[in-house]
């Protein structure tokens, strides 16, 4: 298992266990595609928590929005401290480093949500960097 998917099992394990974000999220629901260029990941957000996670490749996924960014980019977004430009999902869109792509509604509605969803990760070590 690579990184980025280590970083995303990561989140699923804090966005199902905080109370605080299933509570916020609970009228998420969205499958939502993680493009870090060389891997792709699909979430299945039911009711403000992760219920599926999958990693691809894929042929022809269906999602309702992707997020595309190089795997750089989402490594640098995923440091405990995150330069600036890197921190924040927008702060990336502005520096065209993210392209968000697809129904943009579920992620604009919830974009506080989404926003600590992917930053939910940051700072934890992939169990094969300890």
């Amino acid at each position: 298992m690579d990184e980025i998917a280590e970083r995303l099992q990561r989140m699923r394990q804090v966005v199902n266990g905080s109370e605080s974000l299933a509570r916020r999220g609970r009228h998420v629901r969205a499958t939502v595609l993680i493009d870090a260029g060389d891997s792709q990941h699909l979430l299945g957000i039911h009711a403000g928590r992760i219920e599926r996670l999958e990693h691809g490749p894929f042929v022809m996924p269906t999602w309702d929005f992707a997020l595309r960014a190089a795997r750089a980019e989402w490594e640098a977004f995923w440091q405990p401290l995150p330069a600036p430009g890197h921190h924040d999902l927008f702060a990336m869109i502005r520096r065209r480093a993210l392209r968000v792509e697809g129904d943009l509604h579920p992620f604009m509605a919830n974009l506080l949500w989404f926003k600590d969803v992917m930053a939910a990760p940051r700072g934890a070590r992939p169990a094969s960097g300890a």
